[in-house]
């Protein structure tokens, strides 16, 4: 996600004014932890166990895994491993929101360090500045930790507010933490795409975000631990209680964060299957099994240094340079989905040298979907040439446009629907699903993780999801006459009856939204978006 939507030629004037004095704390006490090492004897590693079935002995152990297509069926899943833990708790993430998902989680935990689990809370520091007080108060429940990644100086006010007063640090703070992790007892974990808030688990409105997660046992779980603790013991996480003010501590913030999570009725209702068919997770913790395809898993993550401030550093980390080189292994087929695609000049070398040889499809957000107009328009500039060299792109349409088709100046409507999954199906065997976007922000700025997984059955069922409900409902982009830049796009639907409605013009792009996002792409650095 774009961090800073104005030009630092612009804002740099501004911080002899703006900048806060206020630094960092110093000489911060961390009390270092790690993952448990007996979650086996636990509930769910027991239930784990049973999941993974009989293994063959001399062999490897192996992981199983299950997609989570379904929102509701993901914070389901979520909710259900915190309540079954009985000895730790570890949740690591990019936002946690202050709304009726992020405050039935939070609550989750404590409760959790009510009954004696340990609780570790790892959240980005970007989003969390607003709920401070609120993880604060959770802090100060029994059996509760909370840290904050890669803090803000400024601690008052809104993201941008807090942004512009730590210009002054600006190479640190525009790295972020983008991870998404939960560990229940060291035995299950889910791992993906998904924030913790409403929009991902389709408990908002008018959009909600089209996201996939994984959940995971076996020694993969013990792999994505291993990765938490090495951000969690980072000196670049700072327990909440050193960064928040006094007055949200102790006694008072415990009380006032019970008052705050306090149930706010009726909660949403859970499906009984999702759209693969499958039973929600809580239903088959309780029965002691969980439905797990085995597979060959690799964990891939970026290191908690790479928010370290080197600045004019543009090289890609470790997850890009995972995810390239499992492209660059395909001997028949590369499916891409990712919501912000701004690939580099080495990003795009790469694409043209797999496309040379194998068919390259990409699904992203159109401008109607997404929520990033700016990462959008920087996204454009690439259509042509992504075309150019065979790759088939399609663009999520709106639920609206979808309604009617045939009408070439579509209106720009919230959708009910934003593509959010970021995953690569290589050669329908190989499968990468984790938290990093194709874009030049996931390669170079914020961390990362993925896992790579070698399972033509979970490859599948994440290329099915995506071509059978979204392709059907998207735009196919054509290039048509001149050649470069002036080649004219077209946007392509087909119909049922096999015609095609092809729209000359880009749905939901007048020319006041073209000129104001020209201008500010023209003068943001495409590092930022």
């Amino acid at each position: 996600m774009t961090l800073l939507r104005f030009p630092r030629w612009f804002l740099l004037p501004l911080v002899a004014l703006l900048v806060a004095c206020a630094g960092l704390p110093e000489g911060v006490e961390r009390v270092p932890s790690l993952a448990i090492d007996d979650g086996a004897a636990t509930a769910l590693g027991s239930t784990a166990l049973a999941s993974l079935g009989p293994q063959d002995e001399g062999t490897p152990a192996r992981s199983g895994l299950r997609l989570l297509p379904a929102g509701d069926q993901a914070f389901e899943a979520r909710i259900a491993l915190v309540r079954l833990a009985q000895r730790s708790v570890d949740a690591q993430y990019y936002q946690v929101a202050d709304d009726v998902s992020g405050r039935q989680f939070l609550r989750e935990l404590r409760d959790a360090g009510a009954r004696g689990v340990r609780v570790r809370l790892l959240v980005d520091d970007l989003y969390a500045g607003e709920e401070e007080a609120l993880l604060a108060g959770l802090a100060a429940q029994a059996g509760v930790e909370v840290r904050l990644f890669n803090p803000l100086p400024a601690r008052d006010g809104s993201v941008a507010r807090r942004t512009l007063l730590s210009l002054r640090e600006f190479s640190r703070v525009n790295r972020r933490m983008h991870n998404k992790l939960l560990v229940a007892d060291n035995a299950f974990a889910i791992s993906g795409g998904r924030n913790i808030a409403d929009a991902y688990f389709e408990r908002s409105e008018p959009a909600n975000f089209i996201d996939l997660d994984v959940l995971s046992a076996g020694p993969v779980v013990a792999s994505m631990s291993a990765v938490f603790d090495q951000y969690w013991n980072s000196e670049r996480a700072y327990p909440v209680q050193s960064l928040a003010a006094a007055d949200e501590q102790g006694e008072p913030a415990r009380l006032a964060f019970d008052k705050w999570v306090q149930v706010p009725g009726a909660q949403p209702l859970v499906r009984e299957h999702d759209e693969l068919g499958q039973a929600s997770v809580g239903a088959q913790l309780g029965r002691g099994k969980v439905d797990l395809t085995p597979a060959p898993v690799r964990v891939v993550a970026d290191p908690p240094d790479k928010v370290a401030p080197t600045v004019g550093r543009r090289e890609d980390g470790p997850v890009m340079r995972a995810k390239l080189e499992l492209m660059q292994s395909a001997s028949s087929e590369v499916f891409l989905a990712s919501p912000y695609v701004v690939p580099s000049e080495g990003g795009l070398k790469a694409l043209r040298a797999v496309a040379q040889r194998v068919r390259v499809s990409l699904v992203t957000n159109s401008l109607a979907t997404t929520d990033e107009p700016l990462v959008h328009f920087g996204y454009a500039r690439y259509r042509t040439a992504l075309l150019d060299m065979g790759v088939a792109v399609y663009e999520l349409m709106p639920a609206e446009a979808a309604k009617a088709q045939a009408n070439a100046n579509a209106s720009a409507r919230a959708s009910t629907g934003r593509l959010h999954a970021k995953l690569a199906v290589v050669d329908g065997r190989w499968l990468s699903i984790g938290s990093m976007n194709m874009d030049r922000r996931s390669a170079h700025s914020n961390t990362e993780m993925v896992l790579i997984v070698d399972s033509p059955v979970l490859a599948g069922q994440a290329a099915s999801l995506l071509r059978g409900q979204r392709i059907a409902n998207a735009y196919q982009l054509r290039a048509q006459g001149g050649s470069g830049e002036a080649r004219r796009l077209q946007w392509v639907t087909q119909q049922e009856d096999g015609g095609e409605v092809v729209l000359a013009r880009e749905p939901a792009l007048n020319w006041g939204r073209r000129l104001r996002l020209s201008v500010l792409a023209a003068m943001v650095d495409e590092e930022l978006f």
